[in-house]
């Protein structure tokens, strides 16, 4: 009896080739979407000192209360990243980044949260993480959800809504928890457990609540925006937000009881949302943070960001039967020492001409070899043998299209590959 199998920890999954592709599409479409606007890329570390996150995200939110990975490191308490704002802001202080001048920057990679696993929701999630730092209006703002609208359309999603708030700057939160504090404890029966609870701790959070149970009394709920003077430096903030995005052509929804789920934010919070995956519907979301680098022991500098989940917008793509093509361009079928000298030096020559080559290896007759060459979706077949080799020409054969094989030059090869595209 052999050894018993491994698997893969629960909500931490594997990404197997045919499912990389579409990956590695998303994730070029999103770099070259950000470096068009001028983010540059910034590589932080996936593990922190857990004060940054007790720090920056708030000791009251469901991420440092239940769901961080915390180990400890001979007397240190380190954590694995549950997102990547306040790692990039700790790098921007330690660094001095925005000393001088404010900051485009975008970092990826996994994140990692201890919670239950569903569809589009894990405990290994990868997020595009973009931030603007050192920037105070909110053209950066309107620029961060015109670039994620830009990205949409380049991935050919089609269904994408926009939902915006304005959360206000910190004494309108504070005049806001009060009137929220006020409300539910009126309708304090009405309360699922972990609704109480958040009302002693963060009662903002309350009215993110998916209780279908809720919806009725949250709807009723004091909204932040209609405590905010009109004539308030947040309230002309989101009102210029707004303008700047209709002249974009931007749709969007005013959603007031949308608050996010991290103590970080102030002022202008989104999201982008999808009704395609079921409750793990928000796919991009962020807002502004103009106060966490002075939390975190830096200069007050303004900022602004987003984080993009890569899972979802993979099981987005999916849904919508999106595929991306990865079949090599050749399938360079040999027998014979000479026709295999011949095979690799002309599989090189197309790689330097910028074609995806694959040489089949493991040996063969040609018969078989052609099978694997036509499950390859390869679109031609370059066949030598001992005869090609001895005329140093390769029989070039369509896979995909009809025509005749005929005999080339490896020279010429390239050209008659690129003609039939």
């Amino acid at each position: 009896m052999g050894a018993p199998t491994i698997q893969a920890v629960r909500g931490m999954n594997d990404v197997l080739p045919d499912e990389a592709a579409l990956w590695q599409h998303i994730e070029d479409q999103a770099r070259e979407t950000f470096t068009q606007y001028g983010y540059r890329n910034l590589r932080v570390p996936i593990v922190e000192s857990t004060a940054l996150f007790v720090r920056g995200i708030g000791d009251a939110t469901d991420i440092v209360e239940k769901e961080m990975y915390t180990f400890d490191d001979h007397g240190e308490s380190l954590t694995l990243r549950p997102e990547a704002t306040a790692g990039i802001v700790r790098a921007a202080i330690e660094h001095h980044l925005t000393y001088e001048r404010p900051q485009r920057v975008w970092t990826a990679g996994p994140m990692f949260r201890h919670e239950r696993p569903q569809k589009g929701r894990y405990r290994q999630f990868d997020q595009f993480d973009v931030e603007a730092l050192g920037f105070e209006g909110p053209d950066v703002d309107a620029e961060q959800i015109i670039m994620l609208a830009r990205l949409w359309k380049k991935l050919g999603i089609h269904d994408m809504s926009l939902q915006l708030n304005s959360i206000g700057d910190a004494p309108e939160r504070l005049s806001h928890r009060q009137a929220l504090v006020r409300y539910f404890q009126t309708h304090i029966e009405e309360l699922d457990a972990d609704s109480k609870r958040r009302l002693e701790t963060n009662p903002l959070r309350i009215l993110d609540s998916k209780n279908p149970a809720l919806q009725t009394l949250l709807s009723g709920a004091p909204k932040l925006v209609d405590g905010m003077d009109e004539d308030s430096a947040s309230r002309r903030h989101f009102r210029d937000l707004q303008q700047r995005l209709k002249a974009a052509g931007i749709v969007f929804e005013c959603n007031p009881r949308l608050v996010r789920g991290l103590d970080y934010y102030n002022r202008t919070v989104f999201e982008w949302v999808t009704d395609r995956l079921g409750a793990q519907g928000t796919v991009a979301g962020g807002g502004r943070y103009d106060g966490l680098f002075a939390q975190l022991g830096g200069p007050p500098t303004p900022a602004c960001g987003f984080a993009l989940g890569v899972d979802r917008l993979v099981l987005l793509l999916r849904e919508a039967s999106v595929a991306v093509d990865v079949a090599p361009d050749a399938y360079v079928v040999h027998v014979g020492v000479a026709a295999t000298d011949l095979a690799l030096a002309t599989a090189e020559r197309l790689r330097d001409a910028g074609l995806a080559i694959v040489v089949h290896a493991g040996g063969g007759n040609f018969k078989a070899q052609l099978k694997k060459a036509d499950a390859s979706g390869a679109r031609w077949a370059l066949i030598v043998g001992d005869d090609e080799a001895a005329a140093h020409r390769v029989a070039v054969k369509p896979l995909r299209a009809p025509g005749e094989q005929i005999a080339l030059p490896p020279e010429d090869i390239a050209a008659q590959i690129r003609a039939a595209h």
